[in-house]
């Protein structure tokens, strides 16, 4: 992983490697989404969950990744996208987020994109699903536009409850 951290990518163009941010692109509904691909740990297909009791509704509950218990988010639950359906398609992106791993939900993942930073427009300010404080920009190749999420920010919310705050 350290080559990804230092964004050393053989499919780069040469010279222009330390501007691109690389981010997986993930479908929730019919919006395609990104993330920063540093964040991703991996990528399952979507198993059967332990369902805790009192747990909000989108947190679908706990799976055991080799030993470790992590939650996981169902995001179409999360944004009231709609009643999710779980196909072939369906898959946990598992996430470290500050030294905690999370799983989450997504419809079906589709590729890794390169973004240069003239790509990145700011998000502009609508009534979306997902609050405009945990959006980066919106990202564009030709024809094809992904919402990225500020993941960070969003999974370390006090609404999500996952995260705990550095408090004392």
């Amino acid at each position: 992983m350290q080559d990804a951290a230092n964004n050393t990518n053989t499919a780069s163009n040469p010279g222009s490697d330390s501007d691109g941010r690389e981010f997986l692109a993930f479908k929730l509904g019919k919006e395609e989404y990104g993330i920063d691909i540093l964040k991703v740990q991996e990528i399952r297909g979507y198993e059967a969950v332990t369902r805790i009791a009192s747990a909000p509704e989108f947190i679908k509950g706990v799976i055991n990744l080799r030993g470790i218990i992590i939650p996981v988010v169902d995001m179409r639950i999360k944004f009231h996208l709609g009643e999710p359906v779980y196909d072939d398609f369906t898959v946990v992106i598992i996430l470290n987020i500050k030294g905690r791993v999370v799983g989450m939900v997504v419809d079906s993942v589709s590729d890794v994109t390169t973004l240069m930073p003239e790509q990145i427009k700011p998000a502009p300010e609508m009534g979306t699903a997902f609050s405009t404080e945990y959006v980066l920009g919106l990202g564009t190749i030709d024809e094809r536009m992904l919402i990225l999420v500020d993941i960070d920010t969003l999974m370390s919310s006090p609404e999500m409850g996952l995260i705990e705050s550095l408090q004392p």
